[in-house]
Parts: structure tokens; sequence; C-alpha cells
């Protein structure tokens, strides 16, 4: 039988390159600052694959790269949100399909979460809607964490995902 995929981290990304949430499914605290990198290493690869695509309607975007246990995937929405996720590497084949599923799931807690009228009291007026999240304090972003949460505990079936 083979090995289900292993989600390591997921990070939501802004149009403007900054991070509106990198989320860490590992049980080792001292992975979060990898997975920052990996997800600012990963803007380089995704810029470089849009500038030279020439389909603008394709927001999945492949394997980005793998780096020594992890293989980095990447989306982007029409509203150019980038989603990053990183898969443990092993022996299974990793299908497109269960990637874009994944990824969809992650947008579709993204959308979920920035949907929530409350989302916007106490923020700039002049804040776009991709930046409301890192703006919206700890019991709204709270709702969005939990989303991509339940979706890290579907993908890894690990019902233990730190706080």
């Amino acid at each position: 039988m083979p090995t289900p995929m292993r989600l390591n981290a997921a990070a939501f990304i802004s149009p403007q390159n900054h991070p509106i949430l990198v989320r860490n499914f590992t049980s080792v605290k001292q992975d979060d600052l990898k997975y920052h990198y990996v997800a600012h290493t990963s803007l380089d690869v995704i810029e470089e694959r849009l500038a030279a695509s020439s389909k603008q309607n394709e927001c999945y975007l492949g394997l980005l790269y793998s780096m020594e246990d992890l293989a980095v995937y990447g989306f982007v929405t029409p509203m150019r949100l980038r989603i990053v996720i990183a898969l443990a590497l092993s022996d299974a084949v990793v299908r497109d399909a269960d990637v874009v599923l994944i990824f969809k799931a992650l947008h579709s807690a993204y959308c979920r979460s920035l949907a929530n009228p409350f989302l916007r009291l106490y923020t700039p007026t002049d804040a776009d809607p991709a930046t409301l999240l890192t703006f919206g304090g700890a019991d709204r972003f709270k709702a969005f964490k939990q989303h991509v949460d339940e979706v890290g505990k579907a993908v890894t079936g690990n019902t233990e995902i730190k706080a």
C-alpha cells in the first residue's frame, strides 16, 4: 500500500508578496523558519513561470522545485494570490489531480475567511482584501487557521496538528 501524501506546510502570499499565513503541519517547531524560506524562494520560481507562460488562465503551476526532503508546488488565483504547499518527498507517486484538490480546498478556506463580514472591522480603510487577514487580529485570524488546519488534517490524516 502506498504511503499517503504528507503535507508539511502551506503558505498564502498576497499579490504584493507579503506572507498572509505560513502554516507548519509538522511537529517540529524549528521548521517554521524553514517554511518561510521555502515560501519566499518559491516566489521567484512563480514569477518566472508566470512571465514565461502564455496561458494566463492556468492557476496550477505544478512542481516548482524540490529540495532536501520537500517537493514544493505552486498555485496562483485569478486575483494573484499565491498559494504554496510543501509535500514530504516519498516513493509514492503524487498525482497532479490530488495536488490540485489540495489547492482548491486551501483556496476555498481563504475565500470563506475573506467573505466573513466581520473581518473588515478595525482595519485600515485603504487596505486591499488580500492584506485584510494580516490586519485581522488574533480572533478573526483564528478561523482562517482552523480552516487551513482542517485541510491539513484531511490530507495527512493527522489529527494532532499543533496550534
